[in-house]
This record gives structure tokens, sequence and C-alpha cells, in this order.
């Protein structure tokens, strides 16, 4: 029985985890739970599954614990996340809170030797060298959770002594996948958060609806599977059915299809290197009748430009595409900006800071405070 960590436990990703350990009880045993603020969603999982150990991030006072759920020690703030990323005994620790508390979260799960289930986009964004070092001398690969890196992941599986040479690295185009430049620099809250075929929290669905979330993949892809970021190629996916694919030096191609259904990627990394029953569905094919590939266009969605361009500079650049990113998507949410004013912050934010060294851990995040001030700026 596997000992399994979720950090961001009341989350679309989250709450999948759950369902398939409620599905496989025998395999699996919750000792962790975390979540931000989602109290009452996450006294409800503590009495399903009674782990050791349950926090908010948020907080939570003494008081506020229901009597019948003090069998479980309560944390608050970021001692909770450390203590259930390296402190509670855990064989997996699934890291799915959004941010760049992330990094902190995964870089303590390695340290304490657990198997690292990545669900976070950060981590490797702003410190993707720290990380695979680590993971490297600790003897833990890291596991991706994402279903385009994990169908990337289970392609390069198949790959035997033949060479990978490009990654396809898919995208569904978001909600604004037709819209002229126009359109989407005036896009409303409402449109952005109206995806076509994910059912995400606000940031990642807006991320996607900007594409900034492929911009974020590229360079997650870059350090998971030490690829170049000139071999990795995004194509625009409308159905979704193709989560990534891997081109090798022989000419073949391989791609992972499956229903938008995070269950499968989510379960792939759990029993990795075995799989495990999900209750997901096969696709269709018959039904589906055809599958449609187009090139990204970086003129109306300029955040795969910008991703490509922090990559090539290197040092803190990701670190201040990520944070500037965060802060103008968090203004847009709250109504302050225009769908377009995000592109231009993340922009200025680049223009002023890509320079900056990302050296260490208080070099990334130096960073990230210093490009969320200027993402700041009206």
């Amino acid at each position: 029985m596997k000992k399994i960590a979720i950090l961001g436990s009341t989350g679309s990703i989250g709450t999948q985890a759950l369902d398939l350990c409620a599905r496989h009880p025998e395999e699996y045993r919750v000792t962790a739970l975390t979540a931000r603020s989602s109290r009452e969603k996450l006294f409800e999982q503590v009495r399903r599954f009674r782990p050791e150990m349950a926090g908010l991030a948020d907080g939570i006072r003494p008081e506020e614990i229901p009597e019948d759920l003090r069998f479980c020690r309560w944390m608050s703030g970021k001692e909770a996340l450390r203590a259930a990323a390296a402190e509670v005994e855990a064989d997996q620790v699934l890291v799915s809170i959004v941010g760049i508390a992330g990094l902190q979260s995964v870089l303590d799960a390695l340290e304490a030797g657990r198997q690292v289930l990545l669900a976070n986009k950060e981590a490797l964004v702003t410190g993707g060298h720290l990380v695979m070092d680590l993971a490297r001398r600790k003897g833990k690969p890291i596991l991706p959770v994402d279903s385009e890196h994990s169908a990337i992941f289970q392609c390069l599986q198949a790959a035997g002594p033949n060479r990978a040479t490009r990654i396809l690295l898919t995208a569904s185009g978001g909600p604004f996948r037709t819209w002229t430049r126009e359109q989407i620099r005036r896009a409303t809250r409402e449109q952005a958060l109206n995806h076509p075929n994910w059912s995400m929290g606000a940031k990642i669905t807006v991320d996607s609806a900007s594409m900034f979330n492929k911009g974020l993949e590229i360079m997650e892809a870059r350090w998971l599977f030490d690829m170049p970021a000139e071999r990795i190629q995004v194509v625009v996916h409308p159905e979704s059915i193709v989560h990534s694919a891997v081109a090798f030096e022989d000419g073949a191609v391989l791609a992972q299809l499956g229903v938008p259904d995070m269950r499968v990627p989510i379960g792939y990394a759990m029993a990795y290197p075995r799989r495990l029953t999900t209750g997901v569905a096969e696709p269709d094919l018959f039904s589906l009748g055809k599958l449609t590939f187009e090139k990204p266009d970086e003129e109306r969605f300029p955040s795969l430009r910008m991703a490509g361009e922090a990559l090539a500079a290197g040092g803190a650049a990701c670190a201040v595409l990520n944070g500037a990113n965060e802060e103008a998507v968090a203004a847009f949410l709250r109504g302050e900006i225009a769908f377009g004013e995000i592109y231009d912050r993340v922009a200025r934010a680049l223009d002023r800071l890509a320079g900056l060294p990302a050296g260490n851990f208080e070099e990334i995040f130096d960073a990230d405070r210093r490009a969320r001030a200027v993402a700041k700026e009206g």
C-alpha cells in the first residue's frame, strides 16, 4: 500500500486524485491533505479519508475545527505545506497547489526522499534547474501529472533505443482560438473563463485563453525531458484528444490519445510503471470523425513568443514571466484591467527584469517579487 500526501486536495486535480484513492482503497492510504481556503470541502475530505494531518494555507484556529475531526493534526500557513510535503509519512506527494509556492513544496518533498507527482507548473518554470538537479541527486525522477507532459512521458516509455528528436505539445486553443487580435484584447472575464473542453480553476483557465499556459508548458517540457526549446513545437488541436506526441529519429511519431479527463494522467503518475483503472472511457474515434491540427498564431497569442524569449534569455527570465503573469491574471479576474493588458504587463516586466540571476532559491523569489511589483503598475 502506498501512502500519499495531497497538496491542493480541494482543487480539480486533488479531488480527482482522491477519487482514484477511493477506487483503489487496497492500494492507497491518504496521510496528509492541504487546501488554501476551502475549509468545508477539506473537512469532508478529512472525514472520508482520515489522514494523519490536514492544513489550510490561509489559516485555521483550533476552535474552528469540528469536534469529529480533532483526531487529525491540523496546521496553518506555510508550515502546513511543509509538514505535508516532508514530515508526514508518505511515499508520494502530489503537488497540485497553484503558484510559485509549489517550488518550495517540491524541494521539501524531494529533500525528504518522497516521489513527487507534479501538477504545479511554476516549480519547473521558476526553478527547473534546482528541482531537476535535486531529483537526480535523490534518485527520485519527477512524475508529471499535466495531461500534455504525462502524454509525452508515456510516449517516451516506448522509445527504447530510438532517440526522441522533437516534442509536439498540443494545445486546445482555448475559447479565443478563432478570434481576432482585437477581439482577444477586449475579451471579458466571462468569455475568458468559458473553456470549450476542460473544467479548471479560474487562473489556469485564463492562462489557457491567453495561451500563457502553453508557454509555461514549453518551459516545463524543456526541464522534464531535457529537450531544447527549439525542438518543442506547439500544435493547436481543438478536440483535445491527442494530449501530445513525440517524434523520433527513425521518422516515427508516437501520440497518446484519450478523452479530456485528468484521472488518466493522475492515475498513471500514481501507479507508474503500472496503470490503474480510472473509470474513464476510451475515446470513440468513430463518433469523433476527425482530428484537426493547426499552427499557433504568435501575433494573436504573443505569450508563446514571450515564453521562447524568456527561455533563451536564461537566468530569472522565466520566473519573471511567471510572476508578472500571475499578478496580471489576478488583476484581470478582479476586473481591474482588460484581457489584452495581461500581455502588456508581462512584456513590461520582461523588458525590465529579464536579466536577473536565478542561481538559488532566494534569487528566484526576489525576481518573482520584483516582477509582481512591475505588473501591478498601472
